[in-house]
């Protein structure tokens, strides 16, 4: 809900072996109009679910637009990938839906564009996530640890056999939180950090059903907000310990989720970690992932600002140059669909 990623990078293959180049990015800040229009989407009629959809690819691609003035870019951008905003994700209905029509933006920008990439995978059974996998593979091979921490904390595993899932809530129900310091989010953790751990809501919180599940798995915004978030406000804590407490719940699962698929031991890599989203500068939540993974020989790693900030984007820019070369780019040993899919709607902004 922050706003929209936008990303330009220079991505080069040469003998199967990928690079990028993290050119320009910035995050356009949704406006106010659209925060509100964006967290009533879930009640919205369907008819005012497809005029948002339309409306919401007009305003990314007059922002994508403004961007390629701004950074001079005419005649040097090849293909556009856009990810969207979810708003549907129930994979157990083969449904995934992310608004922003691609087609649209295509028409304002007059360049091929590359939208709805889970779709794929979902209607072959798959759960549509992570798809960033795939990115992490062939950007990053000497890697065997990721760990994304936005909305929602989601994981890879690179060994012998990839494995990736949504761990637990994040940065969404953290966000939730501060705001009732009056705070858009907890900078460097700093209210977390004063707080104190709730031993019974951190075991309440461990046991809900969705750890006990095994992968892969994903979650939709709304386990964050209906069930984390309304668990934790039943009790008479302050905001600060309740900060904490989270912090820790979502340190336990990811210590969690490592020991339930530890690498193999003939793994001639070293155990590193690296950890991007917004979450990787809250710095409280940060040490308490090191507490816990220090033991098991896992060095937590955090990359250059670029690639915290737009690891995700730059990967949707792989992901439709792959479609654009109708080569696999999802994964199915990560998503759980019946086989690897070359996903993606591709849009030709002009003849």
């Amino acid at each position: 809900m922050d706003g929209l990623d936008i990303v330009y990078a220079r991505i080069e293959e040469v003998g199967g072996n990928w690079a990028f180049e993290i050119l320009h990015g910035d995050c356009v800040a949704f406006p106010d109009s659209w925060t509100q229009t964006l967290h009533q989407l879930p009640s919205l009629s369907a008819k005012d679910i497809f005029l948002t959809h339309t409306a919401l690819g007009r305003w990314m691609g007059e922002s994508i637009q403004a961007f390629i003035q701004t950074y001079q870019l005419d005649h040097k951008v090849h293909v556009v990938a856009s990810h969207g905003h979810t708003v549907f994700h129930d994979p157990s209905h083969y449904t995934s839906v992310q608004l922003g029509d691609g087609a649209t933006i295509a028409a304002i920008i007059k360049l091929p564009v590359v939208s709805d990439l889970r779709n794929m995978d979902v209607a072959l059974g798959g759960q549509g996530a992570p798809i960033v996998p795939i990115g992490e593979k062939l950007f990053w091979k000497q890697i065997p640890y990721f760990l994304n921490i936005g909305g929602i904390a989601n994981i890879s595993i690179h060994a012998t056999t990839r494995m990736a899932f949504d761990v637990c809530p994040a940065n969404r129900v953290l966000n939730l939180l501060v705001n009732e310091l009056g705070k858009v989010y907890d900078d460097k953790g700093q209210e977390a950090a004063k707080g104190n751990i709730h031993d019974e809501l951190l075991d309440e919180l461990n046991s809900l059903d969705y750890y006990q599940q095994p992968a892969p798995k994903s979650l939709a915004n709304e386990f964050g907000t209906d069930i984390v978030f309304a668990c934790i406000q039943t009790y008479d804590i302050s905001i600060q310990d309740k900060l904490a407490t989270l912090c820790e719940h979502i340190a336990v699962q990811i210590w969690r989720a490592v020991q339930h698929y530890p690498l193999s031991e003939t793994n001639e890599h070293p155990s590193t970690m690296m950890v991007t989203g917004g979450g990787a500068y809250h710095e409280y939540l940060i040490a308490r992932i090191r507490f816990y993974l220090a033991p098991l020989g896992i060095n937590v790693h955090i990359p250059d600002p670029l690639v915290i900030d737009y690891k995700e984007a730059l990967v949707m820019g792989l992901i439709g140059i792959l479609r654009w070369r109708e080569d696999v780019n999802v994964l199915s040993s990560v998503t759980g669909a019946s086989r690897d899919s070359v996903g993606g709607a591709l849009w030709m902004g002009q003849d």
